[in-house]
């Protein structure tokens, strides 16, 4: 068979069609990647709330609504029900003050608005310093069994009754913010424009 005369319009064509072939390709791909990373989001998230919320038997997923906070953020309350009946919320709230960056929570209640427990979802905080958050805030400032409405949830240096983290006051004040937008969500959800509590914010240096 004689070769195929080599020509710019054959060229066109050949690299037409790989270009078309590599976009369907990447299309595909990028089809498959979306709904993994959607299933590990919904997969985490469910983990999250097993983990804080009071024992349910509704789906906390399905039944979610969100709020609005003055800030600007957005919470999600995600309600625990028990034969019908509501028993506390786990809530995903966020607070743009941290020394590295946002910070988001699952924070869990009780129907009385006392945290049963939470866990840090995403955060950019120093390694070392406010990187301890998942672990400090049960222990040493400790802040599960206390309610927010009759506690001072804030940093001692601040006049509350929270140990902060170790050098990482700014970290602290913002963690502690994040919890406290999460009670103002949950506490005020019939209210789509209730304000979150305001703690001292300012950004000095590490420690300060």
């Amino acid at each position: 068979m004689a070769k195929i005369k080599s020509s710019f319009k054959n060229m066109l064509i050949v690299l037409t069609s790989i270009t078309c072939l590599s976009g369907a390709i990447l299309g595909g791909v990028s089809d498959v990647t979306k709904d993994a990373i959607s299933a590990s989001k919904l997969s985490k998230q469910m983990d999250a709330i097993k983990l804080v919320a009071p024992e349910y038997d509704n789906n906390p997923i399905k039944d979610q609504w969100k709020v609005t906070l003055e800030d600007g953020t957005e919470a999600i309350i995600f309600p625990a029900t028990k034969n019908g009946e509501m028993v506390g919320a786990a809530v995903q709230a966020m607070t743009k003050n941290g020394f590295g960056g946002p910070i988001s929570i699952m924070a869990g209640f009780d129907k009385d608005g006392t945290i049963k427990e939470y866990t840090v979802l995403s955060h950019s905080e120093t390694p070392g310093l406010g990187s301890k958050m998942p672990e400090w805030f049960h222990n040493k400032g400790n802040i599960l069994g206390k309610n927010p409405s009759k506690d001072n949830l804030t940093v001692s240096k601040d006049g509350g009754d929270v140990d902060a983290i170790t050098a990482a006051t700014i970290s602290s004040r913002a963690f502690l913010n994040a919890i406290a937008n999460a009670y103002n969500a949950f506490s005020n959800s019939n209210d789509a424009n209730s304000g979150a509590t305001h703690q001292n914010t300012d950004k000095k240096e590490e420690g300060k």
